[in-house]
């Protein structure tokens, strides 16, 4: 069994371990900010070009919208160009009046036409007694103490946690 003076010193040496790994990351991130920097200018030069190319695709296509009547569409080089028929999309601005005409109109299609949706609020459930919780079927689990080993640095406990989380799947697989 271990004592205090022992707890201390496995902290500490978890503690240095983080550390490390936060300094390997940092460069990681430093050396990776370099690239984009580096290939910054050549990415917009070439955004700015495939817009232009875009463009002048588009403006040939809709000069020409008899060369695509029958195929709509065709491929040259992987890219479909030509003309497709658009979705649409709807949208309201009053989702009460629009339920409440659904009513009016087609009543006998309301409940297809409309959704309500009704679900347990856990946070309000939360401030509820465990005798209360129990009569609504509600479980409460994972109570009591468990093992607690979080720092508090802050700035790369997620990126530090998400690739301890991914070394323990790879252990596992």
């Amino acid at each position: 069994m271990a004592d205090l003076f022992e707890i201390e010193k496995l902290t500490k040496n978890y503690s240095d371990a983080r550390v490390s790994l936060a300094s390997q990351l940092n460069l990681l991130e430093a050396r990776v900010r370099g690239i984009k920097n580096a290939q910054l200018p050549h990415i917009k030069t070439a955004l700015a070009k495939t817009k232009e190319a875009e463009a002048k695709l588009k403006a040939a296509i809709e000069e020409s919208p008899e060369l695509f009547s029958r195929p709509k569409t065709q491929v040259f080089h992987g890219v479909k160009v030509g003309y497709q028929k658009l979705k649409g999309v709807i949208s309201w601005s009053d989702a009460d009046t629009v339920v409440r005409l659904i009513l009016k109109h087609f009543s006998a299609m309301a409940e297809t036409l409309t959704r309500t949706v009704v679900t347990p609020n856990k946070q309000a459930l939360a401030e509820l007694s465990a005798q209360d919780l129990k009569k609504l079927g509600v479980v409460v689990e994972e109570t009591g103490d468990a093992v607690v080993i979080k720092p508090v640095d802050g700035d790369v406990e997620k990126v530090v946690n998400a690739l301890l989380k991914d070394a323990s799947g790879m252990e596992a697989a």
